[in-house]
């Protein structure tokens, strides 16, 4: 089992950038792939990034292709979602996930059927 803390959400205005992290402990980080995922207000929990465990492939919803990008360091047990000129439909609740059976390519859902997840960390974008 491993144990995922989101932080670096807030409430920022549009065009803004924010950084968030996830610090993970229990098991080591090294042979799996991680996550960032949002949940806006009455919607249900989407794909945001996704990086393979080595860190040379990446994937990205289209709506944030571009403007956000992911990044892990194995030696220390995190990844970070780099969050540029944010948008108030950037909106939710961020999670951390981790376990992901992604390699290469574009994301399927089935891949994190059986991720292990953080708490989550709110950011807010206004208008």
């Amino acid at each position: 089992q491993v144990h995922l803390v989101e932080s670096g959400g807030g409430l920022v205005q549009a065009g803004a950038s924010l950084r968030l992290s996830c610090a993970a402990s229990g098991r080591t980080l090294s042979n799996y792939a991680m996550g960032w995922f949002r949940q806006a207000p009455g919607k249900e929990r989407e794909f945001v990034a996704i990086i393979s465990w080595r860190g040379g492939d990446t994937d990205y919803t289209d709506s944030v292709n571009g403007r956000f990008t992911i990044s892990r360091d194995n030696a220390q047990n995190t990844v970070t979602l780099q969050m540029n000129s944010l948008k108030p439909e950037d909106t939710g609740v961020y999670y951390c996930a981790s376990g992901i059976r992604y390699w290469r390519g574009r994301y399927s859902p089935w891949m994190s059927e059986n991720a292990d997840w953080g708490q989550g960390t709110q950011v807010t974008v206004s208008s």
